[in-house]
């Protein structure tokens, strides 16, 4: 633990965020993990799964929790399996 006042509220800020982003992780994950689930089972709100998790990817990206090309690789691919279901059905 370090000893100089600063560094101690920077450490104890830098945890609150850690935990604030891996929450953000995690969030992320579920959406977009539902909605593969909806498009692969061909479910009618798919699309509303697909919104949110876009949606919420690029807030992630806007904050700075993920990089704005991760963000872009995660929308790409989930839009990707999306136009290949679409295509298949």
């Amino acid at each position: 633990m370090p000893n100089i006042k600063s560094v101690m509220k920077d450490v104890k800020k830098s945890r609150q965020n850690h935990l604030r982003n891996v929450s953000a992780k995690s969030a992320m994950k579920t959406y977009v993990k539902k909605a593969r689930t909806a498009i692969d089972t061909n479910s009618p709100d798919a699309k509303l799964h697909i919104t949110q998790s876009i949606s919420f990817i690029d807030k992630l990206a806007e904050r700075g929790i993920i990089h704005k090309n991760a963000a872009a690789r995660r929308k790409s691919r989930l839009m990707k399996r999306a136009n290949k279901a679409q295509a298949s059905s």
